[in-house]
């Protein structure tokens, strides 16, 4: 038994870095769009879906690439290698750190509604503040961030993203949707009606995320990987792809077999659990209470690390939580952990706009690495072949298309 132990200890430990984005990409906010989207929409646009899952694969291993080969993070290469490279970069450091604020707002919100409807569960009704709620969580978050190592946050990732996919897993054969249903989802389609190009945005805000391919060379650096581990890279950014398809496709064909067979919309994350309460029982409505928590844990990680390791990517210092400026950081942000208590908007509405946005900044990113993974003199041997500059340069022309769906939603 020790032996398995240490199997699965060390197959879990080779895909550290894919852990660490399954666990910021299938959050509150990816729980909420696929939700929402297969409320309204059944299976509709799953298509969407496994497109960005796909795209996310190809771009992943570019910029982990493109970070083993040259030894530098992903704003690092883009400030040195291009002419006035560093507005570019200064523009994506900016832009994503906005995004992920209001993402925090939104995951913080839907975790205190979740933890709040637990309580009422487990206790006759018993009611507790949202704001009780997120300042013991964002305390105890800051907490472990201030001592904790990236051994640790990735150890503490491992533990919620198989928890949240083990619990997502269980209440899907529990609702035992239509296969047939799922596969018809598969073909290219945008109901005509308001709303459904900013659900199409989100999905690729959510899945094919600009932050995520950023960060992607953040923590293959953190991890310590070299040129020798390109394979380790790919495999790695297959198993997270492919995670993130499993997962996000599991909760939308959930919400599409109870609500949207009920005729039912998301407004409200918790009335997603109030709904399938009467279809699975307490148990199972406790079962999908606990996944959702673990993603939105499992999220908040990632986004309050954003800002400082993303700023020690742009001016080239070394990534350290521990230093004063990144708690310092790791402070204000939690701090718009509180934002959604003083917000009119619905922390779910909050989750899909916030997603939409990263959808407009898919461009800047996708862009800059078709061009790095193909620059000689940065990439030597090493650079994309002809499988993979076709797949970037899909990625590139599904950017321009959702970051338009994006804004025609926005506007």
């Amino acid at each position: 038994m020790n032996k398995t132990y240490k199997k699965i200890a060390i197959a879990l430990a080779a895909v550290g870095p894919g852990l660490f984005l399954i666990g910021y990409n299938i959050g509150t906010g990816s729980v909420t769009t696929m939700a929402k989207t297969g409320a309204e929409h059944g299976m509709e646009l799953f298509w969407a879906l496994v497109l960005s899952c796909i795209f996310t694969f190809f771009l992943m291993v570019a910029y982990g690439k493109v970070t083993l080969v040259s030894g530098k993070t992903a704003l690092t290469n883009i400030k040195h290698e291009f002419k006035y490279g560093w507005i570019l970069a200064l523009y994506i450091l900016i832009a994503l750190i906005i995004g992920e604020l209001m993402a925090l707002m939104g995951v913080m919100g839907i975790v205190a509604d979740l933890v709040q409807e637990a309580i009422r569960l487990l206790f006759n009704e018993r009611i507790v503040g949202r704001g009780w709620i997120i300042l013991v969580l964002a305390t105890a978050l800051y907490l472990l961030l201030w001592f904790g190592q990236y051994r640790t946050f990735e150890k503490a990732l491992t533990v919620f993203v198989i928890f949240m996919a083990l619990s997502f897993i269980v209440v899907f054969f529990m609702v035992s949707p239509n296969f047939s249903v799922i596969a018809q989802g598969l073909v290219p389609g945008v109901p005509d009606v308001p709303g459904a190009f900013g659900l199409v945005a989100a999905i690729a805000g959510t899945t094919c995320s600009a932050a995520v391919f950023i960060m992607r060379s953040t923590v293959v650096a953190e991890k310590g990987w070299g040129l020798k581990h390109l394979k380790d890279e790919k495999k790695d950014a297959f198993v997270s792809a492919s995670m993130m398809l499993l997962l996000s496709g599991v909760i939308m064909a959930v919400a599409a077999g109870t609500l949207h067979v009920m005729g039912l919309k998301l407004e409200n994350t918790v009335e997603m659990i109030q709904l399938f309460e009467p279809i699975g029982g307490k148990a199972a409505a406790f079962i999908l209470i606990l996944g959702m928590v673990g993603a939105g844990l499992s999220t908040i990680f990632p986004i309050v690390l954003i800002a400082p390791w993303l700023i020690a990517d742009y001016t080239g210092k070394p990534r350290n939580t521990h230093s004063a400026q990144s708690r310092l950081l790791i402070f204000i942000a939690m701090l718009f952990a509180f934002g959604t208590i003083f917000l009119e908007q619905r922390p779910p509405a909050l989750m899909v706009l916030s997603q939409a946005f990263q959808a407009v900044i898919l461009p800047a990113v996708a862009i800059p690495v078709l061009l790095l993974i193909n620059r000689s003199k940065l990439m030597g041997n090493n650079k994309a072949n002809l499988r993979e500059n076709i797949g970037i340069f899909a990625v590139v022309l599904f950017s321009f298309m959702t970051a338009w769906f994006a804004i025609t939603e926005m506007i």
